[in-house]
């Protein structure tokens, strides 16, 4: 079963001192049944890349190598983020002090047959739970993608 890909998790896989066991178990099972992301996922795994770079934490070569391997991952992306910006996703935002970013990965996940890795469950549940019970999505079309 795939997973809701947060782009922290990615980078992680990018920055030795960043990466875990749990975080190597995941690049392992996106290779297995690939992951999902919203539609900003490209932007904030290649802003962070950028910066590390403005920030002398790489070079170059390395933020290109590092994009190119980002880009390679069996990542789906929701193509229905920039909809749902406008309705739930800001909701959540405003109800659960998020940025609107990390609340297009929690509608997201709560919308997809996928599920989040093992690490940020906890701190999910609840706004989850809301998510479900406020999201105009029809959920039949998200897990059939």
């Amino acid at each position: 079963m795939s997973f809701v890909l947060d782009s922290s998790v990615a980078l992680s896989w990018c920055f030795e001192d960043e990466r875990t066991p749990a975080t190597a178990a995941l690049l392992d099972q996106l290779a297995e049944s690939g992951a999902v992301a919203p539609l900003l996922w490209p932007l904030e795994v290649l802003n962070a890349l950028t910066m590390a770079e403005r920030r002398g934490r790489l070079d170059t070569e390395r933020r290109q190598r590092f994009g190119d391997f980002l880009h390679q991952l069996p990542v789906k992306l929701d193509d229905e983020t920039a909809n749902q910006a406008w309705t739930v996703t800001t909701q959540l935002a405003v109800q659960f002090r998020l940025t609107v970013y990390d609340a297009s990965y929690l509608n997201w996940r709560s919308v997809s047959a996928c599920r989040w890795p093992r690490a940020m469950r906890n701190c999910t549940r609840q706004a989850e739970s809301s998510v479900l019970a406020c999201s105009a999505v029809d959920t039949s079309e998200a897990t059939a993608r």
